[in-house]
């Protein structure tokens, strides 16, 4: 999946060389958000403010967002743009090898020893830009600020959904999804240095989906589809049999979900809720909220679509991002103090 992921020599790589904004403005921080494939959008943000001459102090991520967020750091976001548009629906499957053994459907092999060649042993504490992977331990509920060790095993922690990926070991810590804690870690961005602080929040458009239905139950049609459930082959042979693959079994069947999309859909839930409490009790100077409702969390194939609409959020966030940094920039000083 990560074939040709990185490439040397990238534009990325001129955006975080390129001359710094006088030394009189506040520290900037990036706090990038989780959303699987909606993550993409973080792309065309990054090179947005990039092209406005922003150029982010400290960059934290989870999940996802702590992919494209070390990606970016590491000068290597022109190779991660290119792998995100010229992937297929096919080449997606090739890389979903599904366990049914061990502490996720996804063993996620494939796509570590792809990262894990790519970065090679690339450490944060090198990185150019101050970085920082969020992840959850998931015995204890520690939220767990990735700062230093090898970037590859930072980004692997950090986007380790329960359930779909296995957890990952780290320092001696059993590491999950860090959205579990902090999907938008606008709190981690600011203690690490950065004065202002811009979130991107890829799941604005579940804000307010959920509400109270305080009347329900079952009907008739419950009822028929807990005897047609009932004439079906249960178990492992009803599992394998040609009409409930292994693949139907996981991916689902017209009318009823498979796993993943159970699984990540109480994620999404649980994400918003936190969300919304993590923003109201810390929220940013600035909030980016690309418009990606179109865009499932497993629309991989559509990262140019989710690359266009996260440059143009960024774009339309300019002036309050401008406004920002007057406001926060100090009168310049001979003695090159901030």
């Amino acid at each position: 999946m990560f074939e040709g992921l990185f490439s040397r020599g990238d534009r990325s790589a001129d955006a975080t060389t390129q001359v710094k904004p006088e030394s009189t403005r506040p520290s900037i921080g990036l706090a990038l958000g989780g959303g699987a494939a909606r993550s993409f959008a973080h792309i065309g943000v990054l090179q947005t403010l990039a092209a406005h001459g922003i150029v982010p102090d400290v960059i934290v991520g989870t999940s996802i967002g702590a992919v494209v967020g070390g990606c970016y750091a590491a000068r290597q976001l022109d190779g991660l743009e290119t792998w995100a548009r010229g992937l297929k629906i096919r080449s997606i499957f090739s890389y979903l090898d599904i366990s049914l053994s061990g502490s996720g459907l996804i063993s996620g092999g494939h796509l570590a020893s792809k990262l894990t060649e790519a970065l090679a042993d690339s450490r944060i504490e090198d990185l150019p830009v101050r970085f920082a992977a969020i992840a959850t331990e998931f015995n204890t509920g520690h939220e767990i600020w990735l700062t230093r060790g090898r970037v590859a095993d930072a980004m692997r922690a950090s986007y380790a959904l329960p359930g779909i990926f296995p957890p990952v070991k780290v320092g001696g810590r059993w590491l999950v999804d860090g959205a579990l804690v902090n999907p938008v870690p606008v709190s981690a961005a600011r203690a690490l240095g950065a004065r202002l602080v811009i979130a991107v929040n890829l799941n604005a458009d579940l804000f307010g989906r959920g509400t109270i239905i305080a009347d329900h139950g079952s009907d008739k049609e419950d009822d028929n589809a807990a005897a047609e459930l009932a004439a079906k082959p249960q178990g492992l042979r009803g599992m394998f049999t040609g009409e409930h693959s292994l693949r139907r079994q996981f991916f689902g069947s017209r009318g009823r979900p498979g796993i993943p999309t159970v699984m990540v859909e109480a994620f999404n839930v649980m994400q918003d809720r936190i969300t919304r409490a993590r923003l109201a009790g810390d929220p940013p100077d600035v909030l980016i909220s690309p418009r990606l409702g179109k865009v499932g969390w497993f629309d991989f194939h559509r990262g140019a679509d989710a690359i266009k609409i996260g440059a143009e959020a960024a774009e339309k966030a300019m002036d309050g991002i401008t406004e920002a940094i007057a406001g926060l920039s100090q009168p310049y000083s001979s003695g090159g103090g901030k």
